[in-house]
């Protein structure tokens, strides 16, 4: 039976308040975001259904939580207001009818912004000179950080000129986070001083926020996007410029200096709005920083007059949160699974938990010294992230404290749970190994390897049919997949006639498999999909491949020394040969003899504007997929890395662009083109004139190159006024 709503109400708050503190004082959060917000959505429904139960003091009538007595206290001139969250389309659509009813049937143009998950900020400047950061605390009173946000690079220390000139007072409000960049660099030190890893780049963002000394906060690599002014006072009054959009505000702080987010979007609709939203949903982590949904706002300030506030959120505002990809839950067991390659790796069994759009029961734990240096104990309460398609891990424990009694550090075995063979550790491996030629578990493993997707793609062949087939003597390696029949499958337990035939027609179908899925499937270490593809690219069959000396195949671009020897030296095994020649009686393609002089017959109809250069792709291009782009590229006489470097002739950059790439193209020098012009680089193999080296030869001693110091370009808006309104997120 549920407790009656005041007594729950009551629970709620007391949980609510415990982990407000854990997470805005202390920095040390006990639950993952998605497991506040749920109990906070329930709080407030109850608090729906029984209104005479409202209180003042309820966490739901608060902004934030309680300051840290570390610093001085804040009053915010404006306060900094929360936002209320909208978790899908309907409750997006709902937020907007109730804007339209508000302005009596007038639709407002949105303006959509990342929501950045980090910290909130108020930067406060007088007569242009940096004066003080804030942050958000309670919403009324927060805590001086000024000295530890001086280090960051993005805050200016002074601002305004003669084309722009300061007002007396300038607040300007945003986001202090730290790049993922960043914050694996931090977890690199960390692991070097034999430090526990920090476990994600907000509450990193935050604790170095709140470091005593700001030397150590200047380390940490933080970052800030500014998204909204605060109070606003010039002197004279009329030297106040016309701001009455939001866009205009973003356009007047982009104007003083202050880094704005490149991804602003404006629309008119909110089907256009929840199709921006599930846009970055999708493409949250091609960002080189956290997002945790998008805050969407209407535009016009008169209409957000109009609107007004709640006691704690802007009616004119709201945010879109994406689906968690942490949550909190029971650890129940640590096992040990031994791979193709025979590494035994520690997996944690979970309390089932649905996180980043799946329910998972199982999540990685990395190797045996993450588990030591995370500390994760049988029974621990766990956060858990999934974010996208990546597999489950397990962060670490949500909080020590509240170990069951008795609980001791997990132990990693000293034999291997598959076949009884000591487990060794080669030196300077952090990965713990079975080295037993017949363990069953790695000839398990390398089989389902070679049936997988990225290799020979057989469908309907997973871990549980291979264990089937490995256990009832049909299998004993992936060459022998191809001598099994209908009849011999159906002998199998639950596996029927037609699941037997698909099966049987799926692994005879795989023969044609290209010779770079192939080779990759043979799991020859370090021989992954991309130095495969470079091979046969250069090497057009499999017995010429293994007719090339080391140092034949490390001159081939994509490959080196590395591979060259593990792959000269797999195929040197007699054991090998053998196994290859079974894949050869099995009619498994071989590659194409014919192929290298089709393709010089194709190159030499395609003029090489691209000889020898490296092109980089980021993001979507509207012409070109990845595999098409690639092939442009190459076509041409060029190379087509995944990364930037400073051998990188250019970067051509399509929608949701990675911000990483861009940072480091910018960093490095290389001109940055977008799609039209990467057609004309391809056709000529010319960059914009732009990028054009002048030529100074007759230019006079003194003479320099002017350098472009306008500011990109902001948002097409109407003219504004200036209104002291809170930050987005």
């Amino acid at each position: 039976m549920s407790p009656e709503p005041a007594v729950r109400i009551d629970d709620l708050r007391t949980q609510i308040a415990h982990h407000n503190e854990r997470y805005h004082t202390l920095d040390d959060p006990e639950i993952s975001d998605a497991d506040y917000d749920a109990l906070v959505r329930e709080l407030r429904e109850l608090e729906a259904d029984n209104p005479d139960l409202i209180t003042p003091d309820s966490p739901t009538q608060q902004v934030g939580g309680a300051i840290s007595a570390t610093f001085e206290p804040v009053q915010h001139e404006v306060p900094m207001m929360s936002l209320d969250n909208a978790m899908d389309r309907d409750e997006l659509r709902s937020w907007a009818d109730r804007v339209v009813k508000g302005l009596d049937g007038s639709t407002p143009r949105f303006v959509c912004e990342l929501k950045f998950d980090g910290l909130a900020m108020s930067l406060r400047y007088e007569d242009g000179a940096f004066v003080r950061a804030a942050t958000r605390g309670d919403g009324r009173t927060g805590e001086d950080v000024t000295a530890n946000v001086r280090t960051i690079d993005d805050v200016p220390h002074q601002v305004g000129d003669a084309q722009h000139p300061a007002p007396r007072v300038l607040e300007v409000r945003g986001e202090v986070y730290m790049a993922k960049s960043a914050f694996e660099r931090l977890n690199e030190r960390a692991a070097a001083a034999g430090d526990k890893p920090f476990v994600n780049p907000r509450n990193s963002a935050a604790g170095s926020l709140r470091q005593k000394d700001a030397a150590k906060t200047a380390a940490r690599e933080l970052s800030f996007f500014s998204y909204q002014l605060g109070q606003l006072v010039f002197d004279p009054p009329g030297d106040a410029p016309d701001l009455a959009s939001h866009g205009s505000q973003l356009e007047f702080i982009g104007a003083l200096g202050f880094p704005v987010n490149e991804h602003v979007k404006f629309l008119d609709t909110v089907d256009e709005v929840a199709d921006h939203c599930l846009h970055w949903q999708e493409h949250r982590h091609d960002l080189d920083y956290e997002i945790d949904g998008v805050v969407i706002k209407v535009d016009d300030l008169r209409q957000r007059d109009v609107l007004g506030f709640t006691s704690r959120a802007p009616r004119w505002a709201i945010a879109y949160k994406f689906p968690p990809e942490e949550r909190t839950t029971t650890l129940l067991d640590i096992q040990v699974s031994v791979g193709r390659t025979g590494r035994a790796t520690p997996f944690a069994v979970l309390d089932p938990v649905f996180v980043g759009g799946s329910t998972v029961g199982m999540a990685t734990l990395h190797n045996r010294e993450q588990v030591q240096v995370k500390d994760v104990r049988p029974g621990d309460t766990v956060i858990v992230r999934k974010a996208g398609d990546v597999i489950p891990e397990v962060v670490g424990p949500a909080a020590t404290n509240e170990r069951p009694e008795g609980s001791v550090p997990w132990r990693f075995p000293d034999d291997c749970p598959a076949c009884g063979t000591p487990l060794t550790q080669p030196e300077g491996e952090a990965d713990t190994r079975c080295l037993a030629p017949d363990c069953p578990a790695t000839r398990d493993g390398k089989i389902a390897y070679f049936a997988s997707r990225g290799a020979m793609d057989i469908e309907g062949l997973g871990e549980q049919m291979v264990e089937k087939l490995t256990a009832a003597g049909l299998v004993r390696d992936s060459a022998d997949l191809y001598s099994l029949t209908v009849e011999q499958l159906v002998e199998l337990d639950r596996v029927g006639e037609t699941s037997a035939q698909n099966l049987v027609a799926e692994i005879q179908k795989s023969v044609d498999r290209p010779l770079p899925k192939f080779l990759t499937a043979l799991g020859v270490r370090h021989l992954g999909p991309s130095a495969s593809a470079a091979l046969t690219g250069a090497v057009h069959t499999l017995d010429s491949i293994t007719s090339k000396s080391v140092e034949e195949l490390a001159a081939v671009d994509g490959v080196g020394g590395v591979i060259a020897t593990t792959v000269s030296e797999w195929f040197s095994q007699e054991a090998n040969q053998a196994y290859i020649e079974k894949f050869r009686s099995a009619g498994v393609n071989f590659g194409d003899p014919d192929a290298a002089e089709r393709e010089a017959a194709a190159r030499a109809a395609i003029p090489q504007t691209l000889e020898g250069r490296a092109v980089v792709v980021t993001g979507t291009l509207s012409g070109f997929n990845r595999e098409e782009t690639a092939e442009a590229i190459t076509s041409r006489g060029g190379k087509s890395p995944g990364s930037v470097s400073k051998k990188t002739f250019a970067l051509v950059a399509g929608e949701s662009a990675g911000a990483s790439k861009m940072t480091k193209a910018e960093s490095l020098g290389v001109p940055v083109i977008d799609e039209a012009e990467f057609v004309v680089l391809l056709d000529t193999g010319d960059l914009p004139d732009r990028y054009a080296v002048p030529d100074t030869a007759d230019a006079p001693p003194d003479q320099t190159d002017e350098t472009d110091d306008s500011l990109p370009d902001q948002p097409d808006t109407a003219s504004a006024r200036q209104e002291p309104s809170p930050p987005g997120t």
